[in-house]
C-alpha cells in the first residue's frame, strides 16, 4: 500500500531536491516542514508546488511539544511517513509512535560508527580509510535506529571536510530515493532490527 510522506528539512534541501526530482516519489511528498525559516529547503519545495510549514524550536517549551508541533503539521497535510533531509533537530519518541516504522533518515556515516552533527569531521579526526553513507529508520535515540541501506566511501588522504562530504552526497543523492521509494511504495517492512527492502 502506497503512503505519502512529510519532507523535514533545516538546511539546503539538496537531498529534498533528488526526491523532489524522481518522479514516482514526487507525488508523494504532500508537505515539508522545517524548524529553519530561511532553510533553502522550504525554497525548493516551493518551487516544486509542495506545501511548506514552519515549526520553530525556540517556540516550544521541550522536545516533546516540538515534536507534537511537528507531528500535527505533518499529519495535517495527510502524511502517513516522515523523510528527514538534513533535519537538525532530534524528534521525540511521541513522533516515532505516530509514524511507527515509517521515520526515515539519511547520516553521512556507516553507523553505527560516528553518529551526531559532526560525522564527516569524525572521521577525518580518527583517520579512517574508509566512510560512507546509511540509510535508516528513526528511532528515539540520535541515529540509532535499525539500517535500511549503506553505501562506503574511500577517504583520501588529502581529504578536506568539504571535499569528503560531497563525494558523501553524491552517494547520498543515489541511494536515498532508492530507499524512499520503497517506503512510499510500502515495500519497506521492519522486524526489530531487520529491516527489508524491495
Amino acid at each position: 500500500m502506497s503512503i505519502d510522506i512529510a519532507v523535514l528539512a533545516s538546511g539546503s534541501g539538496s537531498n529534498l531536491q533528488t526526491l523532489i526530482d524522481t518522479p514516482d516519489i514526487r507525488p508523494r511528498i504532500v508537505c515539508v516542514v522545517s524548524d529553519n525559516p530561511a532553510a533553502p529547503a522550504l525554497d525548493r519545495a516551493q518551487t516544486a508546488g509542495i506545501a511548506t510549514m514552519v515549526v520553530r524550536w525556540q517556540d516550544h517549551t521541550d522536545r516533546d511539544q516540538f515534536s507534537e508541533a511537528v507531528g500535527d503539521a505533518a499529519e495535517a497535510h495527510g502524511a502517513e511517513g516522515a523523510v528527514l533531509a538534513g533535519f537538525m533537530r532530534v524528534l521525540s519518541k511521541g513522533f516515532i509512535d505516530r509514524f511507527p516504522n515509517r521515520v526515515l533518515n539519511i547520516h553521512p556515516s556507516l553507523l553505527p560508527a560516528f553518529p551526531g552533527a559532526h560525522a564527516v569531521e569524525l572521521a577525518l579526526a580518527h583517520g579512517v580509510t574508509v566512510t560512507g553513507v546509511t540509510v535508516h529508520v528513526v528511532d528515539e535515540k540520535v541515529d540509532h535506529g535499525p539500517i535500511v541501506a549503506q553505501r562506503s566511501v574511500e577517504v583520501d588522504p588529502d581529504d578536506t571536510v568539504e571535499s569528503l562530504h560531497a563525494r558523501i552526497q553524491v552517494e547520498e543523492h543515489s541511494l536515498y530515493p532508492d530507499v524512499v521509494r520503497a517506503l512510499v511504495n510500502g515495500k519497506l517492512t521492519v522486524d526489530g532490527r531487520r529491516v527489508v527492502w524491495e
